[in-house]
């Protein structure tokens, strides 16, 4: 194409929003080299660090979020909302996007409110089983939704739903990034039972108290090998832990190669956000889900049901995690390979690995058609 299409796509803050939209835009790279992308959203470091790591142009506007805050703090949140669609009008009239895609998270919805004011085509991807309040309020004025789930509840009757699955970054950072700071990435050997466990990007202090105990029950520790993203609160604790009990392990705050750590895993400890399950879906592989119990609405808890009603994983509620627990889920499963294979069997079919290029070929579209 001639003219150069311009995308923003808003929200972030966490890896499960952030991601997606990074996978997406990944996507629309390689699908159209004339694709200019910028992405909208907060100044948390996180957020900033991982966009530069894989080479994208990123602003951030005024904006917090008003779920699970006191009257004040709420009352604070929507006061901002002005100024923040003001200040979401001015990066889009400057940029000049064909289209605006909301990924999740509070900030998109200034950006998406802004971009529909000023004409723009506009369309959200959701993760989840059930939206957060801001897809949920956004899905009533875009163009179209992309969903991750089959049985996506919240969203308006009549709304344009494409179920897409939840893209999927591919983990090779910018050739321009630095990347001097961070640590060689292990390997797990290519024998014993390879375990890995990740609380997502932040860590989940439930999850990593469980493993280590579950750990010192377990009847042969030397089977095992363990790879564990702790987050940067438990790390200390969890590696002096692994020391003691002499287990082959490489506990970590944060891994940034995760994609690579599933590949080699036989079985995954997690929280159900949406973009792990992606993954591990589109990799096939079996897992205990601990959906994380103050997600907005439940929705990691519906996210894993999708998932274990089909046969795909096991679930414990973080109210019933213990070591003990946690410990007989694991040593049942090392020891029933069979049982294994068909939880990752299933995982396998469950798994949409094409999602972010579908989402990009149908943006692309949305975008062609209406030029």
């Amino acid at each position: 194409m001639s003219k150069p299409i311009k995308i923003i796509i808003a929200g972030g803050k966490t890896g499960g929003h952030l991601f997606p939209g990074i996978a997406t835009a990944q996507a629309l790279k390689e699908q159209s080299n004339s694709v200019e992308i910028l992405f909208v959203g907060t100044n948390t470091p996180f957020e900033k660090k991982t966009l530069l790591r894989y080479g994208f142009t990123h602003v951030a506007i005024s904006s917090s979020g008003i779920k699970g805050k006191g009257i004040r703090e709420k009352l604070s949140a929507m006061a901002t909302i002005p100024f923040s669609v003001f200040q979401a009008a001015w990066i889009i009239v400057s940029f000049k996007p064909d289209l605006v895609l909301g990924v999740g998270g509070y900030s998109s919805g200034p950006v998406l409110m802004a971009a529909r004011i000023l004409g723009k085509r506009t369309a959200i991807q959701e993760q989840n089983a059930i939206p957060g309040i801001t897809n949920r309020i956004l899905s009533r004025i875009v163009h179209k939704i992309f969903i991750s789930f089959k049985n996506t509840k919240g969203f308006p009757a009549g709304a344009n739903i494409i179920l897409t699955g939840n893209p999927i970054r591919r983990a090779t950072p910018s050739p321009e990034a630095d990347l001097s700071h961070e640590m060689p990435l292990p390997s797990f050997p290519g024998n014993g039972f390879n375990l890995l466990i990740t609380g997502g990007s932040q860590g989940a202090a439930s999850i990593n108290k469980a493993v280590v105990e579950a750990m010192q029950r377990l009847s042969d520790t030397s089977s095992y090998t363990v790879i564990h993203q702790t987050g940067k609160n438990d790390q200390k604790q969890v590696v002096n832990a692994y020391k003691e009990m002499d287990i082959n392990a490489t506990a970590r705050a944060f891994f940034h190669d995760m994609p690579q750590r599933q590949k080699q895993a036989d079985l995954i400890i997690c929280r159900a956000g949406a973009g792990t399950l992606s993954e591990i879906t589109s990799l096939g592989k079996p897992a205990i889900l601990v959906p994380y119990p103050h997600a907005a609405d439940d929705h990691q808890r519906h996210n894993a049901m999708a998932l274990v009603q089909q046969g795909a994983a096991m679930m414990i509620l973080d109210h019933e995690l213990n070591g003990n627990r946690l410990g007989k889920r694991i040593e049942q499963l090392r020891k029933n390979p069979e049982k294994l294979k068909r939880m990752a069997q299933q995982a396998k079919k469950i798994g949409m690995p094409h999602a972010r290029n579908t989402v990009a070929r149908e943006i692309i579209h949305l975008i062609t058609k209406n030029r």
